[in-house]
């Protein structure tokens, strides 16, 4: 199916016909042989006198030609294209960010694996935050890992693949050794400000207390509760640990409930992988189908066949005036003996 852009330069297509039948004719003036006695040789050979004027004559396939040029060069301006079959894609509606501790804390080995063999947390946390990274498929994800400071890992992308892989390559203490709760909370804040998709999801994990966030907690929760950022978080560890190895549940609670999330508590693999079983179920995968049909340009295919045309109508023009000049140059057949010419 073809289709053109640009419809309303059609308008222009009489515009030749208007231009012949109502502008005067072209004049120009060219040298000429003065005849003193032009009079008496017109009243001779009774022929009527006038205005040194001539009014040339086109051939029907000169105008034939140059007509189908001027359409070829018309349709060319209305930008014609040829439509493809419709293509429709389907993308996620919701952004995710994961904040991730790597705080000292995090190479603690208290989290019991499915066949109650201690791990050590980060490794555990990267095993099962892994898998729910690889079931996001359609969904931009983006990675934070805080310790002392907050760090863009990635941000939000639909490669889920190097997203895991970055995630597999943090180790404990990379960011520092304390916790800076605020401080990640602040810089998803920032990394939303480039997303236009209104469900934007947090999730927090924390096996510590904030001790070295620019920024309280609860107000960068307060703040993102503002920007339309749900926060879920998701707490590791012990709560009655002592100093920065104590995760902090009641401030963890504090930020959920502010920005209309939830707080979950893992003591152990399966608990955290139903926890993020759960948080998927929370914050069901919104999607928004798009259609649209390729478009391949064929205006330059019209104008290479009005250049085609107006080629092939020079050349005939050149050809017929070539011809013309033989004539007039070949000399004067003389008559036979009985006043004809001779053969």
């Amino acid at each position: 199916m073809i289709e053109l852009l640009f419809p309303w330069a059609l308008i222009a297509l009489p515009l030749p016909w208007f231009w012949r039948r109502f502008m005067p004719p072209h004049r120009e003036q060219v040298p000429a042989i003065r005849v003193p006695f032009f009079g008496d040789l017109a009243e001779a050979a009774g022929a009527k006198v006038g205005e040194g004027s001539v009014v040339l004559q086109h051939r029907r396939w000169q105008l034939a030609a140059t007509w189908i040029a001027w359409v070829l060069i018309v349709l060319a301006l209305a930008r014609p294209v040829q439509l493809g079959e419709a293509i429709e894609e389907t993308r996620a509606a919701r952004d995710v960010i994961l904040a991730i501790d790597i705080s000292g804390s995090m190479d603690e080995r208290d989290m019991p694996d499915a066949q109650g063999n201690p791990q050590q947390r980060l490794q555990t946390v990267k095993d099962v935050v892994g898998e729910f990274i690889t079931a996001r498929e359609g969904d931009r994800v983006a990675l934070i890992v805080f310790g002392t400071k907050a760090f863009l890992q990635a941000p939000l992308t639909e490669d889920l693949q190097t997203l895991r892989d970055l995630l597999d390559q943090t180790t404990v203490g990379m960011a520092g050794p304390h916790t800076a709760i605020g401080d990640a909370i602040g810089l998803s804040i920032r990394t939303f400000e480039n997303s236009e998709i209104e469900q934007r999801l947090l999730i927090l994990l924390s096996d510590g207390s904030d001790t070295a966030s620019r920024m309280s907690p609860i107000n960068a929760a307060e703040i993102a509760a503002g920007e339309g950022v749900t926060i879920h978080t998701v707490a590791v560890g012990d709560p009655d640990g002592e100093g920065e190895n104590r995760v902090d549940l009641a401030t963890l609670e504090d930020i959920a409930r502010r920005s209309g999330g939830q707080t979950f508590f893992a003591g152990d693999a399966e608990t955290l992988a139903n926890i993020y079983a759960e948080i998927d179920a929370l914050t069901p995968r919104e999607t928004e189908t798009l259609s649209y049909r390729p478009r391949t340009p064929l205006a330059h295919l019209f104008l290479e066949a009005a250049l085609l045309v107006g080629l092939a109508g020079l050349a005939g023009m050149l050809a017929g005036q070539r011809r013309r000049a033989r004539r007039a140059a070949e000399p004067a057949t003389p008559p036979d003996a009985e006043g004809r010419p001779a053969a």
